[in-house]
């Protein structure tokens, strides 16, 4: 009987061997080996698209020198307290994940790790090997973008919404409060120290930091969320059904993944912080009254020493 498992058949239905490594560059997930040392010595097609990384890039360095940095949704370094690949050559065990990883362009990508030991013949362990994959909403929240008929409401810079589609759906977002008392919250959130970032790395380094906040923002969201640039680097969040306490989370979550992203500009490590505003939806709001409490929340927060939430406490 013809055995297929790790060939492939050509026209004259002779079989041709296929390398592992081949079989693996194919994988839509993300692969990579690390030595003892967590020195990267493969690293496959689908772990390129996620990161942005190429395989010349990261091959014999270490996943933690500036490059995935993987933090959990409290902001927790696991390159350096908790790494799953460490834990998996320490004691060959399978482990399995769900984190943030550093993309090349700076944002954090949300991705299901799962990690397991590589043994020589002998059965000593040798070092780990690790797939991930995408579990990002961002790219079902931009393929919505896409269908719309024109151009007219995505950031042309950063990709999310811009400040009509934003409009639209503060506007939508009322109708539904008050026919059905569909509750809903509003972050409103502004760079710290934008304009002197500007001066000092110039507006190219500038925009690619709007990007990458925005992206690291949009990650961040479930799919009926809206991320939206309301102009410079001021940025509004809108979330459909939410609580309080599901404001609180969110903003903090993005200011987190927000504090732990960073671009690599020659040896710089460059990296910003958001300062937040937070409110729910009251029955006498309209759009411009919900977006001004919000921003009035967050500059609370720049008066309170930036890098923070400032969420709307209901009245007592």
């Amino acid at each position: 009987m013809a055995q297929h498992t790790g060939k492939i058949t050509n026209g004259d239905d002779r079989l041709k061997p296929v390398s592992s490594d081949l079989i693996l560059d194919n994988l839509f997930d993300g692969v990579y080996f690390v030595d003892l040392d967590r020195r990267i010595t493969f690293w496959n097609k689908g772990a390129e698209r996620i990161t942005g990384y190429s395989r010349q890039e990261v091959l014999g360095r270490a996943c933690h020198d500036n490059l995935l940095r993987h933090i959990d949704a409290e902001g927790h370094e696991l390159c350096l307290h908790g790494c799953p690949l460490s834990e998996t050559m320490r004691d060959g065990s399978p482990r399995e994940s769900d984190v943030f990883l550093h993309h090349k362009f700076g944002h954090r990508v949300p991705v299901t790790v799962r990690t397991n030991p590589v043994r020589d013949k002998k059965g000593r362990i040798i070092g780990s090997v690790e797939i991930f994959n995408d579990n990002s909403n961002a790219q079902q929240m931009l393929q919505e973008l896409e269908k719309l008929r024109s151009e007219v409401y995505r950031d042309p810079l950063t990709g999310v919404g811009n400040r009509r589609y934003a409009e639209m759906n503060l506007e939508t977002r009322l109708h539904e409060w008050h026919l059905h008392a569909i509750p809903f919250g509003v972050l409103f959130l502004d760079i710290d120290h934008f304009k002197n970032f500007n001066d000092t790395y110039g507006h190219k380094t500038g925009d690619e930091v709007l990007i990458m906040v925005s992206r690291t923002i949009a990650h961040t969201l479930r799919s009926m969320d809206v991320a939206a640039r309301w102009g410079g680097e001021e940025f509004i969040v809108i979330l459909p059904g939410a609580s309080l306490s599901t404001i609180t989370s969110v903003a903090e979550r993005i200011r987190k993944l927000t504090e732990h992203s960073f671009l690599m500009v020659q040896d710089s490590k460059l990296s910003v912080t958001l300062s937040l505003g937070g409110t729910l939806a009251s029955h006498d709001d309209s759009p411009a009254s919900i977006v001004a409490r919000a921003d009035m929340l967050m500059y609370n927060s720049k008066r309170n020493g930036r890098n923070m939430v400032t969420i709307e406490q209901p009245a007592a």
